[in-house]
């Protein structure tokens, strides 16, 4: 069974990139050889792998980095740490619009 990663990267500056690989050790060997000069990771080597998820399923991993991507630094360390609760928090709609506060 093919599995696909989806992963998050600490780089040298502390911020956070999220990827998708099939092969999650030769994808983080990639990032800190610095194969490709235009990548976000080139200039912020070496990269740490803090958090990783397995899939098997190709489009449950490309919805999920996709999502993943739009999360805030705060949301993601939050899951990095393993936060559930601040991950549920931080997702909460705090719009004046929203329901909760009509």
């Amino acid at each position: 069974m093919k599995l696909y990663y989806v992963y998050i990267l600490r780089c040298n500056d502390n911020s956070l990139y999220t990827g998708i690989t099939n092969d999650l050790e030769r994808r983080i060997n990639e990032h800190n050889e610095g194969k490709l000069p235009n990548a976000y990771t080139f200039r912020k080597r070496p990269v740490q792998l803090v958090w990783y998820q397995d899939f098997t399923e190709p489009n449950q991993a490309i919805y999920f980095e996709k999502k993943l991507k739009r999360w805030s630094k705060t949301k993601k360390e939050a899951l990095i740490k393993g936060d559930f609760d601040m991950i549920e928090t931080l997702a909460e709609c705090r719009n004046a619009t929203h329901h909760n506060y009509k």
